[in-house]
């Protein structure tokens, strides 16, 4: 199998892991940790610390999808992208991004859609197609197309803005800041089925 192909299948196979809300319906609801890897406890346990301070022991799944999230820029964001954008509304009922995802285009259509999201309180996800980019003050506004809708997203300038690429166990070492897409096991603890680990000290924004 080609580098080519088995990226392309690790990466669907995370595309279907985003779509949580619902790929996941009929199962425990996701549990989504954001913290520091503390720790290594084997080769499939890690101790988690949570952005408010708690240890949580997280496992990996048996085939667990891991991606790297690197830096990107307002530029990288093109016509014909796929992309992930956290937003808050505005007075007006127009959309604020917090933060935008580009995925590549092995996980195109994963989690497509709008709907609320827990980044704060209000906040939303929306996955889509960008059929539009304008000029705005300040930044840009994106007009961005699902399969049940449409929106249109001001970016602005000092978004964070981030982009996908493989990754895999090696990622995984105590200092290492991540979002992880966990359920919780009947015993308690929680298992990880989607990792996204910051390269180069970067904090996954989401």
């Amino acid at each position: 199998m080609s580098r080519t192909i088995a990226y392309s299948l690790r990466m669907i196979g995370f595309a279907a892991v985003l779509a949580a809300p619902v790929a996941w319906a009929q199962e425990a609801p996701p549990v989504r940790v954001r913290g520091t890897i503390e720790g290594v406890i084997d080769s499939a346990g890690y101790v988690v610390k949570t952005r408010d301070g708690a240890e949580l022991k997280v496992t990996l799944t048996e085939k667990p999808q891991i991606a790297g999230i690197v830096k990107a820029s307002l530029s990288d964001i093109k016509e014909g992208s796929f992309v992930g954008v956290t937003a808050m509304p505005k007075a007006d009922g127009s959309l604020s991004a917090l933060e935008v995802h580009i995925f590549p285009e092995a996980m195109r259509g994963s989690g497509e859609g709008h709907y609320p999201w827990d980044l704060r309180p209000q906040s939303t996800m929306t996955n889509a197609n960008v059929e539009q980019i304008a000029a705005a003050v300040d930044g840009r506004t994106l007009t961005l197309k699902y399969k049940d809708g449409e929106r249109k997203v001001f970016v602005p300038a000092d978004a964070p803005i981030v982009a996908y690429v493989p990754g895999d166990k090696s990622d995984l070492k105590p200092g290492a800041k991540v979002l992880i897409i966990a359920t919780k096991q009947p015993d308690g603890t929680l298992q990880g089925r989607a990792w996204r680990v910051g390269r180069d000290g970067l904090t996954p924004p989401m």
